[in-house]
């Protein structure tokens, strides 16, 4: 009997050295697994995450927590709360229903795009998803798990190439379509506004004297100048070269009168860019134009009424109707 016992309690230890065994040969694919995963998420801006639903703690299992807004975890508890903290506050509402409509059972999946607060007060965006993966037997949501992407550069890229349409790329104003578009929309029906056509007199001379570098530096000079005078209700734009457009939701000719004088006053002097002193002055049509109107009709009259400017000297502003028959 005592012989049969020691066998056993040999086989059990064989039996047991062998578990171990298994467990560590388990413990390392575990390890090797996890290490690959980590390995293949590094560097791309992608961590999971699992919230444990009734107390609301979080886990990353590839980011130390806080480390993707730039906060310690003292000083940012690992805890849906303290997400929701830094949630943009104009994502917020919108991005804490749609989570709270996956918990609930009103949708399949949790799944924005939406920003996020970062600690030096920039602005990170993410794409998170997540779902359901564990319940109590009563249904209750237990776990959730999902993945956290930081976007920010690809938003910024595609934010820049949707500002790039719509915009001048020197001088940052907006361009012949984006000045189009809001020529359509600056008024209600019944009103009037006005369309500055703005050319640069002696710009060529300058460009091909000092180069395209310092004609394109004065562009921007020019373009600060129109965004300084002009006020807050202006819309300006460059249409290229050395043409710009502003666009005012007002048709009282005094007011128009005096912006385009101030314009002018600007450059009455020799001012120096880029270590060279520069003397340069425009020319400016201007047309008062009626609801639904189209844009490009509006640029063809406040264009002839510039040049009239050119042929009488330069250096002036004129308004194309007869009603508004003015040249200074």
């Amino acid at each position: 009997m005592v012989a049969d016992s020691a066998a056993q309690i040999k086989q059990l230890q064989a039996e047991i050295a062998e578990l171990k065994r298994e467990n560590a040969r388990l413990t390392a694919l575990n390890n090797r697994a996890e290490e690959k995963l980590f390995a293949a998420l590094d560097g791309n801006g992608l961590c999971l995450w699992e919230q444990h639903v009734p107390s609301g703690n979080l886990t990353l299992f590839n980011v130390k927590w806080g480390e993707l807004l730039g906060f310690s975890r003292e000083e940012l508890r690992a805890h849906v709360d303290s997400w929701k903290s830094k949630l943009h506050p104009e994502d917020k509402d919108w991005v804490i229903k749609a989570f709270e409509d996956h918990v609930n059972g009103k949708a399949d999946y949790y799944q924005v795009v939406h920003r996020m607060l970062h600690k030096d007060g920039s602005i990170t965006w993410v794409s998170d998803r997540g779902r359901i993966v564990e319940r109590l037997p009563d249904g209750t949501p237990l776990r959730m798990m999902g993945s956290h992407i930081d976007i920010t550069q690809e938003k910024r890229y595609e934010l820049d190439l949707a500002r790039l349409a719509h915009s001048d790329p020197l001088t940052n104003l907006m361009n012949r379509q984006a000045i189009t578009k809001a020529f359509d929309e600056l008024l209600q029906p019944g009103q009037r506004g006005a369309l500055f056509f703005i050319d640069l007199d002696g710009f060529k001379a300058l460009n091909d004297h000092h180069g395209h570098k310092f004609g394109d530096n004065l562009l921007v000079h020019v373009a600060h100048s129109l965004v300084e005078h002009s006020g807050a209700q202006a819309k300006i734009a460059r249409l290229g070269g050395d043409e710009f457009v502003i666009v005012l939701p007002t048709s009282d000719i005094e007011v128009l009168g005096m912006l385009a004088q101030s314009l002018l006053d600007v450059y009455q002097q020799r001012f120096l860019l880029d270590g060279c002193e520069v003397a340069i002055s425009l020319s400016i049509g201007i047309d008062i134009f009626e609801y639904g109107e189209r844009f490009t009709q509006s640029c063809d009259r406040a264009d002839a009424a510039m040049y009239r400017i050119k042929h009488q000297g330069k250096n002036g502003y004129s308004f194309s109707r007869n009603e508004s028959c003015i040249d200074r």
